[in-house]
């Protein structure tokens, strides 16, 4: 459950290197829509950021909820930890096929698929809690 908790925060972090260094969140808004000026770009950019965090700090709690209940034994982890992967998978596979008014995926498909990196771990994760016995 770590794993997918430094995953999710990895993946949290990833829009802001990307926005101060690499650029592939504003070089895919310029391609998609090419009459944006830079401000519009920028917004857009700091839009997606924002929602990215969002998403980013949602996934945090989940995890270290999961985290604490399985820790601690609670009878509902299991299933709990079940339905927060399936939320999971659905918002990640939101974030990387979901299409905009100009055609193209809102994201770019490598911040998608970074975004999609905790649902391993939460597969993972889910596996384990159901091949071993429950406690009482």
């Amino acid at each position: 459950m770590y794993t997918g908790l430094g995953l999710t925060v990895l993946a949290a972090a990833v829009p802001y290197a990307d926005r101060s260094a690499t650029h592939l969140m504003a070089d895919h808004i310029r391609s998609g829509y090419p009459g944006y000026d830079q401000a519009r770009i920028d917004t857009a950019v700091d839009a997606y950021v924002v929602l990215l965090s969002v998403v980013g700090v949602l996934g945090v709690v989940c995890w270290l909820g999961a985290a604490w209940a399985v820790r601690a034994g609670k009878r509902w982890a299991r299933p709990a930890s079940a339905v927060m992967l399936v939320f999971g998978i659905g918002v990640g596979l939101a974030e990387l096929l979901t299409k905009d008014t100009s055609g193209a995926t809102g994201l770019p498909p490598a911040l998608g698929w970074v975004g999609m990196a905790p649902c391993l771990a939460g597969l993972w994760a889910v596996v384990l809690l159901w091949r071993r016995p429950q406690s009482a």
